[in-house]
């Protein structure tokens, strides 16, 4: 189990945003009593969740002006 400072620098982000979402239960966490803290499935799951496929390009449509005078 991971204190919120030790997950936080396992994954590289603020403490306080690793705080601020497990208060909101917005990604996995435990509560050891009162104290918060992160399993390593809990850590995983942060990622798994916050991983986005990638966006291929696609080109951009333009727009012709018209010749108003």
């Amino acid at each position: 189990m991971y204190t919120p400072a030790e997950a936080a620098q396992v994954m590289k982000v603020r403490e306080s945003w690793l705080r601020k979402k497990a208060a909101a239960r917005l990604i996995p966490c435990t509560f050891v009593g009162r104290h918060l803290r992160f399993s390593e499935g809990d850590l995983e799951e942060i990622v798994r969740s916050g991983s986005r496929p990638p966006v291929t390009a696609t080109p951009r449509l333009r727009t012709r002006r018209s010749n108003r005078t």
